[in-house]
């Protein structure tokens, strides 16, 4: 008898009718004599109106209180299909995270798992009981609702597979896997059968949507192989995603990701004042940023033999005004002369495990966007993936071009 975890969105929940389909799937996997846990997200668009709803009362509000709002979406979900469930002649019970408990830490509205208390869910399901858990949110130590994040359920369900020492975990979704780029943008997307944890783990923390990127680190630290599929497709294949990167038949490239709304900053130093001061050094600027919470992606320190240094690095626009303002406050202690900046950026993200053994994949890259007169910013590399920075207004050509280079 295995233990399957399945985890439904909001689309494939959104109405009546369509939890009664999502039972089909729930059921099949029953009929069979497995032992069945179902995540689920809030129905349709319920979280974005509970958003809106918490912007009509105040411009920042309590983030305790607002993970208690959130909270509400899921439990309708789950008591809801328990009932459809239960119409349909099968014994379900639904859970709260609290009741569960999913132990996290105390970060409201991006909290971590820390535990999974799985004592009643083991229980239930050896009395045969089909178990529903609302995704997306748990309980702290002191007693707290805390939220994951959009996207969050994902990460419910691969840490409760994970908790459950669970055979398989699927994904259902609006789509059939995992495309070699967005389909709302690229014409010719390719669906990737088998993907790597280390690729999709990339693709999901670079823009790919169709994952939470921390449900796929929880993927692979624990080896839990993750199953992506389609709910509206009776025999859907879709994507398995799990560790082993030896075996595979790759691709070089097997998928490209953008992520819009990217700002770069560039730090411009005094040389023989940073020597005289050890003021303008890499680790003050960044300590300085680390210290009132912005978070950095990609860093380029360049020096060209004249009196002056820089620091370049690039974050999210959204932190574009905090960053500057705490960059000019501290001018003086980083021993900056300038400090400008750029927006309108857009990242576009190219990952592949078969770029390992693979020469010439950068010049590649950098040709095609060369010849399609994209300029690039600035760019960082890794073992499986090769990011640069560009106008956001060339992104959707940078993202066709590279994948009728390296997809077709």
């Amino acid at each position: 008898m295995a233990i399957i975890v399945q985890k439904f969105g909001g689309s494939s929940v959104a109405d009546t009718e369509k939890l009664f389909a999502v039972c089909k799937h729930i059921t099949r996997e029953f009929d069979q004599g497995n032992q069945v846990v179902v995540v689920v997200s809030a129905q349709g668009k319920t979280t974005d109106g509970l958003v809106k709803q918490i912007g009509e009362i105040a411009e920042t509000p309590s983030q305790r209180e607002y993970d208690v709002l959130l909270s509400t979406g899921e439990q309708i979900t789950i008591a809801k299909l328990a009932m459809c469930l239960q119409e349909l002649g099968y014994d379900a019970i639904s859970y709260m995270g609290w009741q569960v408990p999913l132990i996290t830490d105390g970060n409201h509205a991006n909290a971590r798992i820390e535990y999974i208390e799985s004592k009643n869910i083991r229980a239930d399901l050896d009395n045969g009981k089909i178990v529903i858990v609302t995704g997306f949110q748990g309980v702290d130590r002191q007693g707290n609702i805390t939220t994951f994040g959009r996207g969050g359920s994902d990460t419910t369900a691969v840490a409760l597979a994970a908790a459950l020492n669970a055979d398989k975990c699927e994904i259902y979704t609006d789509v059939d896997g995992i495309f070699s780029s967005d389909p709302r943008i690229i014409t010719n997307v390719k669906k990737i059968e088998t993907m790597c944890s280390d690729e999709m783990l990339e693709l999901a923390s670079l823009g790919a949507k169709v994952l939470h990127s921390r449900c796929v680190e929880i993927g692979k630290n624990y080896d839990v192989p993750i199953h992506v599929k389609s709910t509206f497709m009776e025999e859907s294949c879709g994507t398995l995603i799990k560790n082993d990167r030896d075996n595979f038949e790759k691709l070089v490239i097997s998928g490209i990701a953008k992520q819009d709304n990217n700002s770069r900053i560039t730090v411009i130093c005094d040389k023989i004042l940073c020597e005289k001061k050890d003021s303008c050094q890499p680790y003050k600027v960044f300590k300085l940023l680390a210290d009132h919470g912005v978070n950095v992606d990609i860093i380029v320190k360049s020096h060209d033999g004249t009196a002056e240094t820089d620091i370049s690095f690039s974050i999210e626009s959204k932190e574009l005004d905090k960053t500057l303002k705490v960059l000019k406050k501290y001018k003086q202690d980083i021993g900056a002369k300038k400090i400008l900046h750029s927006d309108g950026l857009s990242k576009i993200s190219v990952v592949g495990v078969g770029m390992v053994n693979t020469p010439g994949v950068a010049a590649i890259t950098f040709e095609v966007l060369h010849n399609s007169g994209i300029d690039m910013h600035m760019i960082s590399t890794s073992e499986i993936k090769i990011s640069i920075l560009v106008d956001a207004d060339k992104a959707n050509l940078a993202m066709q071009v590279l994948h009728d280079q390296f997809m077709s």
